[in-house]
């Protein structure tokens, strides 16, 4: 298998298979004691030559920017619930656009990221959703590499297009640009984080805690 520079994909991931499920818990359930807010307009600039993964319309009244890990069990528990009410209440409807940006906590959400910026036909939010909803068989797993590859074949990799993807050192760099803006500007240290028009909220939050945030904004 070709390899980038730091051959994360094999000896970081096989390293840190053990320890994912709770790479982002401590932080991730801590609320802070008041809301930070910062500029939409500064937070929506592009880093580097990545585009966001969006779904909804640009002109929504309600911006949701997501920093997540395809690692954490607390973003897949968030897209596997909370996400999929978001998306019929406020994103289908035209009130809200929501934006996934990449934090990945360790080498094999790194790799996952990786993926699904290259997925065959554009489709960035279904290998998102592929890989989190799957995440405790191919995260968790003995083999978390081999299984990787497995999923992605499903999405429609070949072995060429998915080495060809985990060995992007030009990718690679864009995603930890991602990844050091969001820890250096916006004080991002744990994952799910979001941020509301700019205002952060940390934690997988239910249903009804983003309702008593959205419905003011509306």
């Amino acid at each position: 298998m070709a390899l980038n520079r730091r051959k994360f994909l094999i000896t970081g991931a096989k390293a840190t298979a053990g320890f994912v499920a709770l790479a982002g818990l401590p932080l991730a359930m801590a609320a802070p004691a008041a809301a930070e807010t910062y500029p939409l307009e500064e937070m929506l600039k592009k880093t580097g030559d990545l585009e966001d993964i969006a779904v909804g319309q640009e002109d929504a009244p309600i911006t949701i920017i997501e920093y997540f890990s395809m690692t954490c069990s607390h973003c897949a528990h968030f897209h596997g619930t909370t996400y999929k009410y978001l998306k019929e209440k406020y994103i289908d409807t035209g009130k809200m656009r929501f934006i996934l940006r990449e934090f990945p906590l360790d080498p094999l959400a790194t790799a996952g990221a990786m993926l699904a910026r290259r997925t065959p036909g554009g489709k960035a939010t279904a290998m998102i959703d592929l890989l989190l909803s799957q995440q405790r068989n191919w995260a968790f797993t003995d083999d978390p590499v081999g299984n990787l590859q497995r999923f992605a074949k499903l999405a429609g990799f070949s072995q060429e297009s998915f080495e060809k993807a985990v060995s992007d050192d030009k990718l690679l760099d864009d995603i930890e640009a991602v990844r050091e803006r969001g820890q250096k500007e916006f004080g991002i240290n744990s994952t799910p984080t979001f941020f509301v028009n700019g205002e952060k909220h940390i934690g997988a939050l239910s249903s009804d805690e983003f309702d008593k945030i959205l419905e003011p904004l509306l």
